[in-house]
């Protein structure tokens, strides 16, 4: 039995995965902030999971962690985790002792891609065969890539930043320093600071009053799209991927977010007989509300103690 945490700013999604490779039990609580909170989230969540399974927690093989920030691959050793509180903090050293269980950890864009493939797979009971590429589209944008059921890190570690192309030298200012980045344009830290008013769930707020007619909210809600189209076209076009997977906050607004970006790809392929050859409205999917695509993944990536592969039996 593994156990997954996608730890996240606000909560914590944790699953048990059994050997096949289904989730049989799954709970969700709120993130503590720093270092030792966030270590007694997951403790708490282990302890927890392991009384709604029925197995004591030394019995279990494994845990992976899902989290924001940096992690050294092979390792369990996470930095710059900002939006936790957390500058350094070694999750196998402060997890593993407390169980007797070894601790793996991951970017969480990384560790949905890997889970975001292995649900794909399964519904359509498929080999690990092909890629996929899952675009995060939330307060940042980000992506992380699978081949051949193999998570695709790169040199170091950075395969799939595209929140950091820049893809319009006349846009806004993004937080990297950089000019008209992707992030800029479709990050929903920056649409919301972009339009500049208060709410809940900014934009959803930006939509509504693009419907509304709104012309401000209408050019920001264009630019979103344009971000993510060069997204997907930079996923495509750069690893060939099978599929883009779409995932995080922003997908929760559905077909009135998945409207504009195909007619984005859309109008960009009536340009180009290139473009259309590529079928990219046809390659797009919405990751489900509330799917357990990163916990799941973080499962599956605390399994390999040894090497990258994540996917094999998963």
């Amino acid at each position: 039995m593994r156990l997954g945490f996608d730890v996240g700013g606000t909560k914590t999604d944790a699953v048990a995965v059994a050997p096949d490779g289904e989730i049989v039990a799954r709970l969700r609580r709120p993130t503590g902030w720093g270092a030792d909170a966030v270590v007694g989230t997951i403790a708490d969540a282990v302890v927890a999971l392991c009384a709604d399974i029925g197995h004591a927690p030394s019995e279990l093989d494994s845990i992976g962690i899902g989290i924001p920030g940096q992690v050294a691959e092979g390792t369990a050793r996470i930095s710059h985790a900002v939006n936790l509180g957390i500058e350094t903090l070694d999750l196998g050293a402060a997890v593993g002792p407390l169980f007797g269980v070894p601790v793996r950890a991951e970017n969480d864009v990384k560790a949905a891609a890997v889970g975001a493939f292995a649900l794909r797979r399964r519904a359509r009971a498929r080999e690990a065969s092909g890629s996929l590429a899952y675009l995060n589209l939330g307060t940042g944008v980000a992506a992380g890539i699978v081949r051949d059921g193999r998570l695709w890190r790169g040199a170091r570690g950075t395969a799939g930043e595209v929140g950091h192309i820049p893809v319009d030298p006349r846009g806004p200012r993004c937080r990297c320093g950089q000019r008209g980045c992707i992030e800029a344009l479709a990050g929903g830290g920056a649409v919301a600071q972009r339009w500049g008013e208060p709410g809940i769930l900014p934009v959803r707020d930006v939509f509504d009053a693009a419907d509304a007619g709104d012309p401000t909210a209408d050019g920001l809600r264009r630019d979103l799209a344009y971000g993510v189209a060069a997204a997907v076209r930079i996923l495509v076009l750069t690893e060939d991927a099978e599929t883009v997977v779409l995932g995080g906050g922003l997908t929760a607004l559905g077909d009135r977010l998945l409207a504009p970006l195909v007619a984005e790809l859309e109008a960009s392929a009536a340009e180009s007989t290139f473009l259309r050859s590529l079928h990219l409205p046809e390659r797009i999917e919405l990751l489900p509300p509330g799917s357990p695509a990163a916990a799941l993944g973080a499962a599956l990536i605390g399994a390999t103690a040894h090497e990258q592969e994540v996917l094999a039996h998963g």
